[in-house]
């Protein structure tokens, strides 16, 4: 009779270490931290199995991001090996990765035909070069870790009842979205504009989590003690929201309303949207024209969208179709060899913070 332990393949400390570029004392060191739990022979040898590989691998793809072994420690405490989550965080990484030298070395390259042609290089040049070369951990980089940190358990506490009171109203992000939490009679529900209303769950005083999504809301309070703006923590980035009545969020749904009823673009939505998708299509995504959620998303979506849009060919025309219930406009955009239909959405600070198309 066989189980799965029997079969499994089992390496000494030093195969370990050999197979996966670690070194003994590392393995040791982890396990002290309780990181990981290798199975012990008759006589006390470590024994490393794929349980083991997999946290080891977790471990590594952390401490690439640059995070402490204190931190990673606390982000892994009383939690499995996720590998899928361990993978989609290394790819959006080694995503970042390739960009940045693909940049670079385009900036590289620019810099070294000037000089070649007795030219000088600007100071603008040579801080783009700087950047763009700078072994630094990355903003990508950053995003990746907190979407790990965002997707791991959390555990529900107490708190007292009358701090729930403070922290229901209504919350404005720079991305036209609208953020409200009501008060109900086991706790705190938070609803984003036309999304469900979910409840939310206690962490800590301050810092509660959703159940249904991976996501974390923070409540921030000013030197009065006054509960001013709430930060959510999702997809990898911590967007703020600042506090508004009762009559700004009056004003801001009636002005919502009319651009659905009366369709109403954006101003120069039309162009914004021909030039981000011309940028995409010669593989250069605008990015400096996004927010910081829409650019991260984008950075890890590019591939697939370059290869579809080159595809479609040269856009011919852009129709403006309306304004959906959400606040994103509509287009039908016609290639030389097919049609998409494209929702965009701008921020306040004139941003696109959404983009997202379909086959028609």
């Amino acid at each position: 009779m066989t189980n799965g332990l029997s079969q499994e393949r089992w390496l000494t400390a030093a195969e370990c270490a050999n197979r996966t570029g670690l070194t003994v004392r590392a393995l040791r060191v982890y396990e002290g931290h309780g990181l990981i739990a290798p199975r012990r022979t008759g006589k006390n040898w470590r024994l490393y199995g794929a349980r083991d590989i997999e946290r080891l691998h977790e471990i590594m793809a952390l401490k690439r991001l640059g995070l402490s072994l204190a931190r990673i420690t606390q982000l892994l405490a009383g939690r499995s090996s996720d590998l899928a989550q361990t993978l989609d965080l290394q790819k959006a990484a080694l995503i970042e990765a390739r960009e940045r030298a693909e940049r670079g070395l385009s900036l590289i390259a620019a810099a070294q035909a000037k000089m070649s042609r007795g030219e000088t290089i600007s100071t603008s040049e040579l801080i783009d070069l700087v950047k763009e070369t700078s072994t630094a951990q990355s903003k990508q980089d950053t995003i990746s870790w907190r979407r790990y940190e965002q997707a791991r358990p959390r555990i529900e506490c107490r708190i007292d009842p009358a701090l729930l009171d403070d922290y229901a109203g209504h919350y404005r992000f720079d991305f036209e979205a609208v953020m409200t939490v009501t008060r109900t009679a086991t706790g705190l529900r938070a609803q984003l504009s036309t999304q469900p209303a979910l409840d939310i769950f206690a962490e800590s005083e301050t810092q509660f989590f959703y159940k249904a999504v991976q996501a974390q809301i923070t409540f921030v309070r000013d030197r009065t003690g006054a509960v001013n703006k709430l930060v959510l923590h999702q997809n990898g980035l911590d967007m703020d929201a600042e506090r508004i009545d009762a009559a700004t969020m009056q004003t801001l749904n009636a002005q919502a309303e009319r651009r659905v009823r009366e369709k109403i673009a954006y101003p120069n939505g039309a162009a914004v949207l021909r030039g981000l998708i011309q940028r995409q299509q010669q593989g250069d995504p605008a990015y400096e024209q996004m927010t910081e959620g829409l650019a991260a998303v984008v950075r890890v979506q590019q591939p697939i969208v370059f290869e579809l849009l080159a595809e479609l060919g040269a856009i011919t025309t852009l129709d403006f179709k309306g304004v959906e219930a959400g606040g994103w406009d509509v287009y039908d955009v016609y290639f030389e060899h097919g049609c998409l239909e494209w929702s965009l959405a701008m921020s306040r600070n004139d941003k696109v913070s959404g983009l997202v198309f379909r086959k028609l």
